[in-house]
């Protein structure tokens, strides 16, 4: 294992690692001060999922977790701050605004450029090294390397979306960034489950890390699965998670896992 103070690596021998870049809870002292009291809270986490994907552990696969929130960093967006999905609502790199549409810090505290750009080398920085290198490693040993990138979210969020989500979004770039019968498969199994509704490449196309390091002819196939809270927690703070819903959903997951795993770029079977 890994332990950075930054991020937790735990190396696996299966060709896949699973990467949760939003489940990261803590905010630097010295930013405390400059955040709203409601920010603090980092309502926005994608709670939990190091303890759910818990089991890929066990498959031999690589876990990777930061540690800092999204709100200091979002590892899920470009360097540039380019927006993910022009013409709508986004959060940025360095997001002034959590996904209610409220302001995260106090009036005048906003980051300006200079240090996002100490953020970006200091933090966001070091966890694309990691992830990145877990990659050419397992490539290295398989011939080829699997990314699953791990995303969950309210069902619910207005400012960014109308309605309420599937609770299941499979995002694949638009077909970009795996193999087509890799994206099939992981597609049949969602629909083969009635007990879960499902999107694939619908709001959710997959972010910065599933289009970066999606790279198919070089043998990296990226997918990311963004989970709405109400499928194993609950939605409101405390945030708790429920295990009854959990459980029910665990059996799927290890399904998409296996069916990552048991895919080889030959066509043959694991």
């Amino acid at each position: 294992m890994q332990d950075d103070p930054l991020y937790s690596l735990r190396r696996g021998s299966a060709p896949l690692l699973v990467s949760v870049p939003h489940a990261g809870t803590r905010i630097p002292d010295a930013l405390r001060p400059r955040l709203r009291p409601q920010a603090l809270q980092v309502e926005d986490t994608d709670w939990h999922l190091e303890s759910v994907y818990g089991f890929v552990l066990e498959a031999g696969c690589s876990l990777l977790v930061p540690r800092l929130s999204r709100y200091v960093i979002d590892l899920n967006r470009p360097p540039q701050d380019t927006p993910m999905y022009p013409g709508a609502n986004n959060t940025g790199l360095c997001p002034t605004r959590a996904f209610s549409g409220e302001a995260l810090y106090r009036d005048g505290e906003e980051p300006e450029a200079a240090e996002v750009a100490q953020r970006l080398a200091c933090y966001w920085q070091p966890y694309h090294d990691a992830l990145e290198g877990e990659l050419r490693r397992l490539r290295a040993l398989h011939g080829y390397a699997l990314l699953w990138d791990g995303h969950s979210i309210r069902s619910q969020l207005p400012w960014l979306f109308d309605g309420v989500l599937p609770d299941l979004n499979l995002g694949t770039a638009d077909a970009g960034s795996c193999a087509p019968e890799l994206r099939r498969r992981l597609a049949a199994e969602l629909a083969a489950h009635d007990g879960f509704s499902h999107a694939v490449d619908g709001r959710f196309k997959g972010g910065y890390i599933t289009r970066h390091y999606g790279r198919p002819r070089q043998g990296w196939h990226a997918v990311q699965l963004e989970m709405c809270f109400s499928t194993y927690m609950q939605e409101t703070p405390p945030f708790r998670i429920d295990e009854a819903r959990r459980d029910r959903l665990l059996p799927l997951l290890r399904r998409l896992i296996g069916t990552l795993l048991d895919w080889r770029p030959d066509g043959g079977a694991a």
